[in-house]
């Protein structure tokens, strides 16, 4: 409380620590919460709820991060350098973002922020056009709206790994009180140049020239919708409804208070709008843009893809158009968790494939561990990277354009989205994939399923013999497979859960016998489904 130098949240501790003092048991355990360690970088930077308290989101932990990376980029050699601050309209991150420019700036860095709340594409975009020493966008991405964060990029644009998670880690420890961190408003505010360059890079991307599409799209109360429409625009769509309730940035999220399209009944204004105006495709952006999920007419009605689904969607169209003479080596990705279905894409397009950790930090150094010859990565959470070059994250505003490019080539033709996974199927057989998964309060339960998981392993699932392997000691991933059946389980990286990746593929004969092999698959995850379940319980 001395150190802190926010006035609020230093009487919203004293008051915790007030009714704890007088004994109150759900105030002590809270003081115990709040005071857990520090927030750690996990598989996107960190993330956590906006509270005082060294666990918590807030000023205090914000300058001291800061200062910590400040003096780790010196130790590194980088006592100067550009380095790029943006957010988005999250609570909190107006102040947060100011905090991370002043300790920066104070620091000797040519500080340059973004002018206004913006995707979080945009700042990666900006951390490889002025080629800055690192990036720091204010975001909590798809989370409830209690939680903010802080997302790192260093010179590569690319998100940090170990060891530097560790090493800035271990400087945060050593950085002086929050209250005694110098500060300086000593920085430059970016004009609108870098979210230009961002909308001319993106917009040039389609590689079809059809652009009769009907889009219904949604920003999920985040800060994607003015960015994703003019990409749209000037892409060539012109025909672009968003969903008026979703549309303006509001950090309450009245209308998905889990703002992840992943989430049950987050599109749901989206499908019905998509319905109500006869849309070809429909999109739903998290609220920090980064991510996009899809929307299609189907026999039953309006549904999402999976992430899987847009995965192969988007392989194929990137691969089905690359100009082998730009890019001699290519090379796609998907992580460990992510269908098979990109590694057989890959093989008959000629090209390079590899499968990584989980997380767009280990995505975009695929590989020979920097990424070289990536033309496409994604994770079946809903990230996709089409650009590499330009943007070495996942960036959900350049994947719905591009979304809308194939859409569009297809519907010229009379066809569809689902038409192209009917074709991959028949060529590369059906692959099903769902998740199960447990949440917990009580983090010590995910360490022991995973050792009985270990000790007293299935040999048998869906009615197949499966092996099980320790697939990454360190990173707590089994792998359990047999024929045409794989499970991955593991930790989440960001949530209190314990996560089942299923997969099911089936070879297809022909296009007649499609329907059939579809419901034997079906009945199979299904199956598969219940059976892992129970292993979580």
């Amino acid at each position: 409380m001395a150190d802190d130098p926010d006035p609020d949240t230093k009487l919203e501790l004293q008051k915790v620590v007030a009714a704890a003092m007088g004994g109150d048991p759900a105030a002590i355990d809270e003081v115990a919460d709040r005071m857990a360690g520090t927030l750690e970088f996990g598989t996107a930077g960190l993330r956590g709820p906006v509270r005082a308290g060294s666990n918590g989101m807030n000023r205090a932990v914000v300058i001291r991060t800061t200062a910590g990376l400040a003096s780790w980029l010196k130790a590194q050699g980088r006592t100067s350098g550009i380095v790029v601050v943006g957010r988005d309209a999250r609570r909190g991150s107006e102040a947060f973002f100011a905090d991370a420019a002043g300790v920066l700036a104070a620091a000797g860095f040519d500080v340059r922020v973004l002018p206004r709340p913006l995707p979080t594409p945009v700042l990666a975009f900006a951390v490889r056009k002025f080629g800055a020493v690192a990036g720091i966008q204010i975001t909590a991405s798809h989370n409830p709206p209690a939680d903010n964060g802080y997302k790192l990029y260093l010179d590569s644009g690319a998100q940090i790994v170990p060891p530097a998670d560790r090493e800035i880690e271990a400087a945060v420890t050593t950085s002086p009180p929050a209250v005694s961190v110098p500060r300086s408003d000593n920085w430059t505010t970016l004009g609108d140049d870098v979210p230009r360059a961002y909308l001319d890079r993106v917009s040039s991307l389609p590689h079809g020239t059809a652009r009769e599409l009907r889009v219904v799209a949604t920003a999920l109360h985040g800060v994607g919708a003015g960015t994703l429409a003019l990409a749209l625009n000037q892409a060539g769509f012109v025909d672009v409804r968003m969903v008026s309730e979703q549309a303006q940035p509001d950090p309450d999220f009245p209308t998905a208070p889990f703002p992840n399209p992943e989430e049950p009944g987050a599109t749901d204004l989206l499908l019905a709008k998509a319905a109500e105006v006869d849309a070809d495709v429909a999109i739903a952006l998290d609220p920090d843009a980064d991510r996009c999920a899809v929307g299609v007419r189907g026999p039953e009605g309006w549904r999402m893809l999976l992430g899987d689904e847009t995965g192969a969607l988007l392989g194929v169209h990137t691969l089905s158009t690359l100009d082998r003479m730009m890019h001699p080596d290519a090379l796609v990705a998907n992580t460990i968790v992510s269908s098979s279905l990109l590694a057989s894409i890959a093989s008959a397009h000629g090209v390079r494939y590899d499968a990584t950790l989980t997380g767009f930090k280990w995505l975009m150094r695929a590989g020979d561990g920097n990424g070289t010859g990536l033309v496409y990565a994604y994770e079946e959470a809903l990230g996709h990277c089409v650009d590499p070059d330009s943007v070495r994250d996942k960036d959900g505003i350049s994947a719905a354009v591009l979304v809308c490019d194939l859409a569009a080539t297809l519907r010229a033709s009379g066809r569809t989205l689902l038409d192209a996974l009917d074709d991959l199927a028949v060529t590369h057989g059906l692959h099903l994939t769902r998740q199960v998964s447990l949440r917990v309060t009580d983090l010590a339960r995910i360490a022991k399923l995973m050792s009985d998981l270990r000790v007293d392993p299935p040999s048998e699932l869906a009615g197949v013999a499966v092996t099980c392997e320790d697939l990454l000691p360190s990173a707590d991933v089994l792998r359990f497979s047999g024929e045409g059946v794989r499970v991955i389980v593991r930790p989440s990286g960001t949530e209190p859960k314990i996560k089942a990746y299923l997969e099911i593929v089936e070879p297809v004969p022909d296009r007649s016998s499609l329907a059939g092999v579809r419901a034997r698959a079906l009945g199979s995850l299904d199956a598969l489904a219940d059976e892992v379940a129970g292993l979580l319980r």
